[in-house]
């Protein structure tokens, strides 16, 4: 980073809230590796700071996220020679695909807060947390086709299992913008708020997040992610199993404490 240059990816944590703001407005907050990466890492840290009990994704500016910097791409393909076979699936595994990857995985709950665009890698961003509150000026874009390259950032793995095959072949193939009353009908969105209630309403949502049981939430996002792709046997035997570990928890005996005095729970989040 330049001097003078504002820090691309911004993070504060304030009453077990990870609050994490893309700020490259002047660029659609279009993400460069550098910012990927300190996306992944700040993911990665929520996920064993205990302190962090949810982490929101927000973004200054018009724009959520343009998707990657295309013409940082473009710059780095003029600029190469003698690419070799293999150099652009490892730099998609361990760049867009390690990003998607960080979110899916992270043991906190995530909350996408979409106030506009967010297009190619920046919409499976959003796909990828486990709840996104859009402002009524969303959108979202499949943008891969419409430049020439193939969906990349789980794409093909997040789109049929939030919304079908059919669909997701429609988004993917056409790339044309999906209005936000779209997603949430599809159930891509949870809200669909007016622009001046959009923080305010991720914020309630991770005030009760952050008081929650938060190692109960880790095991059950663990099973819903994993259950489009096990059979029966192995789903109960994981639920089994999540449950024999969430049982030694401070927070199952509080809650079952709790409900017998009848009280409000006190959860520490482990």
């Amino acid at each position: 980073m330049s001097a003078g240059e504002e820090q691309a990816v911004l993070s504060e944590d304030r009453d077990g809230v990870r609050r994490i703001t893309l700020n490259r407005p002047e660029a659609a907050n279009a993400l460069r590796p550098d910012d990927r990466n300190a996306l992944i890492d700040l993911l990665t840290d929520a996920d064993a700071d205990p302190s962090v009990r949810v982490v929101v994704i927000a973004a200054n500016g018009r724009h959520f996220c343009a998707g990657a910097d295309v013409r940082a791409m473009a710059g780095s393909r003029s600029a190469g020679e003698g690419k070799r076979v293999g150099d652009t699936m490892r730099k998609i595994m361990g760049g867009a695909q390690r990003l998607i990857a960080a979110v899916l995985d992270c043991g906190k709950p995530v909350i996408a807060v979409v106030q506009g665009p967010a297009a190619g890698i920046g919409a499976h961003l959003a796909y990828a947390a486990d709840l996104v509150v859009a402002s009524e000026d969303a959108t979202f874009v499949e943008s891969f086709v419409r430049r020439g390259l193939v969906v990349d950032g789980g794409g093909a793995y997040l789109l049929p299992r939030r919304i079908g095959m059919q669909k997701a072949k429609e988004l993917v193939f056409f790339g044309d913008p999906l209005a936000a009353d779209e997603a949430y009908a599809l159930g891509l969105v949870n809200r669909v708020v007016p622009a001046d209630r959009l923080t305010a309403t991720a914020d309630e949502l991770a005030v009760r997040l952050a008081s929650a049981a938060t190692s109960a939430i880790a095991l059950t996002k663990r099973l819903l992610n994993d259950s489009p792709d096990t059979d029966r046997a192995g789903a109960y035997l994981a639920e089994g199993m999540a449950q024999e570990i969430q049982s030694g928890a401070h927070d199952s005996g509080e809650g079952i404490r709790s409900f017998v005095e009848r009280r409000p729970p006190e959860y520490r989040g482990y």
